[in-house]
C-alpha cells in the first residue's frame, strides 16, 4: 500500500498525461498511468483508489465534437414542430452532456443525490427555453437558447438534441440535457476568535437557481481609526424573472471601507432576436478611498470617505436591417439606446470647477447609435478547464453623445467604438481587438478624456505529447486626457504587472504587453483539473514623466490552476513570480495563491451608453 501511496504523490506532483483528444480516432493512454492503472489493478482496494483518484477528464474527446457540430446542428429540422419538449438533469459530477453513457463513480453519484438539489423542471421550461411545445423549430433560437444555458452560472453545461418522429415526419421532440453546477460554497478564515471570517453562497437555492451569498467578518484587533469590529454582506440575485429574461439583484454590505444598499433589474441584449434590453439602478453608497496625488506619489496614502446616492436608467431597441434575405439581416442590429443617471455626494473630497471632477454632483443623459453583428463558435479549453466555451466572432461600433450637468455647470460629452474578434485562416487562432475614445467638452476645451486600445491573441489548441497548451498574448494602451490629481491608472494587478498591487505605479498613461503560456493536463485529480502556466509581463506607466522615460517594470512566473468545472467557487491558483524592479518591493521573489474567477470572452451585444473609463 506504500508503494501506492507514493505513486500517487509523484503523480499528483508531476501531473501531466493523456490526450484529452489527439485530434486522430482513437486516444492513447500516457505510459506513467497506465504502468499505475495496472499496478494498482492487483487488489480490489487498489482498484478502488484509482478510480476514486485519477479519472479522464469529462470532455475526453469533446475537441473533436464542438468542431463537428460548428455549423448550426438544427438547421435540417428547420420549420418543424416540437411535439414534445424532455428535460434530463444529469448528475453533477461524473456524467457529460457529450457522453449520456458515462457513470460517475459511487462517492460522485452520492454527492450529486443526497447533497444538491437539481434545478426544477418547471423551471428551466418557464424562465430558461425560449420555444414552447407546438412552435416551429427555428435552429437560430435552439443554438442561441443553448448557449444562454451555458452562460448562466447555475449550469455547468448544456446541450439541446432534436430526435424527429418516425411516425409523423413533420414533428419532432426535443431532448434538452442540463448538467447543474455544484450549488452550495463556503469560505472563511481563522486567525482567532477575535479576527475571523466566513462566507457562504447558495447559488441555486432548493432548485429555483436564486442565489444567496453572505459572508461576516469579525475584527475585534482593528484599532485604525475607522475601525469597525463587525462587518457583514448579503446579495440576492434572480437570474431571471418568469419567461421575461429580466435578472434582479439586490445587494446589502456593510463593511470597513464599503457601505452600499443598491438594488437592479436589467436585461441584455441576449440574442440577435432580442428587441429591447434596458436596467434600472438605485443605490447608496458609502466608501473608504485610498488614493495618491498622481503629481505627489511619495506623500503617505491618503484616505477619501465618499457618501452618495445615485440611480440610473437605461433603455435600448434592436432594429433588423431592412433586407430580409441578406446576411446582414441574420446577425447584424442596428442598436439605439438612451441613458439617464445621477450622483449626489453627500460626503467627498474638496471639488471645485477644476477640481477633482470625478466627485461632482452631476445628472447626465447619454444617446448612442451603433451596429453590432453577432455569432458564435464553440471551443473548449480556453478560459474553460472543459465546459463548452462560445466564443463571440464578429464586430460592433458605437457612437455615443450626451450632456452631463453639474454644480459647476454643463459640458458635452462624445464618444465612439470600435470592436471585432474572429478566427484567423489557417488555423492560427482568434484575435480580438478594441478601441475607445471618448472625452467631455467644455467651451471648445476637452476634459477628462480616455484613448485606449486592447489587443488579445489566443493560438489555437496546439498537440504536445499527449495534451495541449494554448498561447495568450495581450495588449493594451490607455491615454489619459487632462485628468484630475486623484483620477489615474495602476499597472499592476490584471491591469498590467499580474501578482503584485502597488499603489505607487500610477500614471494617465499605460502601455503593457503579457503573454502566458498554458499547458492543460488531461488527467483530473479529485475531480480537478490541472493546467500549467508560464508568464511574462511588461509594462510602462508615465507617472509624472514621459511614457518612453519611465522604467519598464516587469515580472515573469509560473504556477498551476485547479479547477472543478461542476463546482462554482473560484478557481485555485498557486503562482511563484520574480519581478527585479517593482518600487517599495522587499523581495523580489513572490509566492501567492489566489482563487480566481474564470474569465470570459467580451461579447458584441451593445449595453448601455457609457463614459469611456480610465482603466
Amino acid at each position: 500500500m506504500c508503494r501506492y501511496l507514493l505513486l500517487f504523490l509523484l503523480l499528483a506532483a508531476t501531473a501531466s498525461a493523456q490526450n484529452p483528444d489527439s485530434l486522430e480516432t482513437h486516444s492513447r493512454d500516457s505510459i506513467r498511468y497506465t504502468n499505475l492503472k495496472a499496478r494498482m489493478s492487483k487488489t480490489k482496494f487498489s482498484r478502488a483508489v484509482y478510480r476514486l483518484l485519477f479519472r479522464d477528464v469529462y470532455n475526453q474527446g469533446k475537441v473533436t465534437e464542438v468542431k463537428k457540430i460548428e455549423t448550426n446542428p438544427f438547421t435540417p429540422y428547420e420549420g418543424m414542430v416540437i411535439r414534445k419538449i424532455y428535460i434530463r438533469q444529469l448528475d453533477i459530477l461524473g456524467e457529460s452532456v457529450y457522453d449520456t453513457t458515462r457513470k460517475g463513480n459511487r462517492l460522485e453519484r452520492f454527492l450529486s443525490k443526497k447533497l444538491h438539489t437539481n434545478t426544477r423542471e418547471n423551471i428551466i421550461r418557464k424562465s430558461f427555453l425560449m420555444f414552447s411545445e407546438g412552435d416551429d423549430i427555428q435552429a437560430r433560437v435552439l443554438k442561441d437558447n443553448e448557449r444562454l444555458l451555458r452562460s448562466n452560472r447555475t449550469i455547468v453545461d448544456a446541450r439541446i438534441i432534436v430526435v424527429p418522429r418516425t411516425d409523423v415526419t413533420w414533428m419532432a421532440d426535443v431532448i434538452v440535457l442540463i448538467q447543474d453546477s455544484w450549488s452550495l460554497n463556503f469560505s472563511g478564515g481563522f486567525s482567532s476568535f477575535k479576527k475571523f471570517n466566513v462566507g457562504v453562497e447558495n447559488i441555486n437555492m432548493r432548485g429555483t437557481t436564486h442565489s444567496q451569498r453572505t459572508a461576516i467578518r469579525w475584527d475585534a484587533k482593528d484599532t485604525d481609526a475607522n475601525a469597525q469590529k463587525f462587518q457583514f454582506r448579503t446579495i440576492y440575485t434572480v437570474p431571471y424573472i418568469g419567461k421575461t429574461f429580466i435578472t434582479g439583484q439586490a445587494n446589502f454590505i456593510f463593511e470597513k471601507d464599503l457601505k452600499e444598499q443598491s438594488i437592479r433589474f436589467y436585461r441584455r441584449f441576449l440574442t440577435n432576436e432580442t428587441k429591447y434590453a434596458g436596467s434600472v439602478e438605485i443605490g447608496h453608497y458609502k466608501t473608504q478611498q485610498y488614493r495618491r496625488f498622481l503629481d505627489n506619489p511619495d506623500v503617505p496614502l491618503p484616505v477619501y470617505p465618499t457618501d452618495y446616492k445615485y440611480y440610473d436608467i437605461w433603455l435600448g431597441r434592436a432594429f433588423k436591417f431592412p433586407f430580409p434575405n441578406s446576411r446582414l439581416s441574420k446577425d447584424s442590429r442596428i442598436v439605439t439606446a438612451v441613458r439617464h443617471s445621477k450622483y449626489d455626494f453627500d460626503e467627498r473630497p474638496p471639488v471645485a470647477a477644476d477640481l477633482n471632477k470625478i466627485y461632482w454632483n452631476r445628472t447626465t443623459t447619454l444617446i448612442s447609435l451603433g451596429y453590432s453583428n453577432r455569432n458564435y463558435r464553440r471551443d473548449v479549453l480556453i478560459y474553460g478547464f472543459g465546459r463548452t466555451e462560445d466564443v463571440p466572432i464578429g464586430s460592433l461600433f458605437a457612437l455615443t453623445i450626451g450632456q452631463e450637468n453639474t454644480e459647476f455647470g454643463a459640458r458635452g460629452y462624445g464618444g465612439i467604438q470600435y470592436a471585432t474578434g474572429k478566427y484567423l485562416p489557417h488555423n492560427l487562432g482568434y484575435l480580438y481587438g478594441i478601441a475607445n475614445m471618448g472625452t467631455y467638452s467644455k467651451n471648445g476645451h476637452a476634459q477628462q478624456g480616455v484613448i485606449n486600445g486592447q489587443l488579445n491573441y489566443i493560438s489555437n489548441l496546439i498537440p504536445f505529447r499527449y495534451s495541449f497548451f494554448r498561447q495568450f498574448l495581450v495588449f493594451r494602451y490607455t491615454h489619459g486626457i487632462r485628468r484630475d490629481r486623484l483620477d489615474y491608472l495602476n499597472i499592476s494587478g490584471e491591469q498590467g504587472i499580474r501578482g503584485i498591487n502597488n499603489d505607487q505605479l500610477i500614471g494617465t498613461k499605460r502601455l503593457t504587453l503579457g503573454t502566458e503560456t498554458v499547458f492543460f493536463s488531461d488527467k483530473s485529480l479529485l475531480g480537478f483539473r490541472i493546467a500549467y502556466f508560464v508568464f511574462a509581463d511588461l509594462g510602462l506607466v508615465n507617472g509624472g514623466a514621459s511614457l518612453w522615460k519611465s522604467p519598464l517594470y516587469q515580472g515573469y512566473g509560473l504556477g498551476l490552476r485547479l479547477r472543478n468545472e461542476n463546482l462554482t467557487f473560484n478557481t485555485l491558483q498557486l503562482r511563484f513570480g520574480y519581478y527585479p524592479n517593482i518600487p517599495g518591493n522587499t523581495s523580489v521573489f513572490r509566492i501567492g495563491a489566489s482563487g480566481n474567477v474564470p474569465l470570459r470572452l467580451r461579447d458584441f451585444d451593445i449595453s448601455a451608453p457609457s463614459i469611456v473609463p480610465l482603466q
